[in-house]
């Protein structure tokens, strides 16, 4: 099922599905009891542009400390629960906007049906999480060992359960750290069901290793037109997992919003320390998220305005010496010194140009 074409889900003041944008999740990686540094970390996503944040509930603590989470954040919270459906029932209670359970560890249909009939009373999106990890005995002996197959078979049937027990509110995730795998999975339970698809690829590693695997994994998803909101897994700090989610889909022309910085590679005309210049480039146009315009990095300044002319506003420096470029034209030289504060100061100004 294309994302045009999947169920409209509300979670809190977002919707997903049938075509609305995708929406880029993250989680957090404090501890939910500590109500202090989890608003503070959620607060710090929002600036970057997370649009839904999950938090573990591991505890009743941490169920009764979404009340006080919630009036101070702007962005859907999803609660994601293992094992206790108590403390799926007590995170509802206490003002989560979707809950994200494998149905699998949650004990027995009893209590799946309290969970679902809790869900009922708020109309309140049920996330079904199906692991490769965590694959039911006998799906893993039918097919000998995990398969996008299996994940799919295991996923129907937790959607079967849960539409048995009179509840569609949901949305599906399947997750496995193989990429080829999740692509697999993906693209064959998206010929099978209508509900919005939340796609990641998980433990996908540290930054550059699971910058490069999600890239790819949840690159060629989205471009086949699968996927209704999106998590990068990385492990570290979750304001990457944004960062790299966004550009993800402004790579791919999702988004517009804010700067997109190009930069050339190193070669031997290279006389500039354009690594470092271009790192300081990209984190300093951060604040500029409301202009949409394209930055380029030169290390050249004999080919870098040619190079550059595709760039709204470009520099380039080498040998002591600076220019900056408008559309391929030089507008000023400067000591090398000066491009990024003279590049700053252009885009501070860009809307009175």
């Amino acid at each position: 099922m294309h994302r045009d074409s999947t169920k409209v889900i509300k979670i809190g003041n977002k919707v997903i599905g049938g075509g609305n944008p995708i929406l880029i999740q993250s989680m957090t990686n404090t501890k939910t009891e500590d109500v202090e540094s989890t608003v503070a970390q959620i607060k710090e996503l929002e600036k970057e542009g997370c649009e839904i944040i999950r938090v573990a509930v591991p505890t009743m603590e941490a169920a009764e400390a979404i009340s006080k989470i919630k009036p101070q954040i702007n962005i859907p919270l999803v609660a994601d629960i293992h094992f206790d459906y108590k403390l799926a029932i007590a995170a509802m209670d206490n003002g989560a906007d979707k809950i994200r359970i494998n149905p699998g560890n949650i004990g027995s249909i009893e209590n799946l049906r309290a969970v679902v009939e809790r869900a009922k009373i708020d109309n309140i999106p049920i996330r079904i999480g199906v692991n490769s990890g965590s694959l039911e005995k006998d799906i893993l002996d039918k097919y000998g060992k995990v398969t996008p197959e299996g994940i799919v078979e295991s996923a129907l049937l937790k959607i079967k359960i849960i539409e048995g027990l009179g509840y569609d509110n949901l949305v599906i995730s399947l997750k496995s750290s193989d990429v080829m795998m999740c692509l697999k999975a993906h693209e064959m339970i998206a010929e099978k069901i209508n509900y919005p698809l939340h796609i990641g690829i998980t433990e996908s590693g540290t930054l550059r290793t699971g910058t490069v695997k999600s890239s790819v994994g949840l690159g060629i998803l989205i471009h086949e037109g699968i996927g209704d909101t999106m998590r990068v897994s990385l492990t570290g700090d979750p304001v990457h997992e944004v960062r790299v989610a966004k550009d993800i889909l402004k790579g791919l022309g999702h988004r517009q919003d804010g700067i997109t910085v190009v930069s050339c590679p190193t070669c031997g005309r290279t006389k500039i320390d354009l690594i470092n210049l271009a790192n300081k480039v990209e984190e300093a146009v951060r604040e500029f998220e409301d202009l949409d315009i394209k930055v380029a990095v030169m290390g050249c300044v004999v080919n870098g305005p040619g190079e550059a002319r595709e760039a709204d506003i470009g520099i380039a420096g080498g040998d002591g010496k600076g220019v900056l470029i408008k559309k391929g034209e030089i507008i000023r030289t400067m000591d090398e010194s000066e491009l990024l504060n003279a590049l700053i100061e252009e885009l501070r100004n860009w809307n009175n140009n």
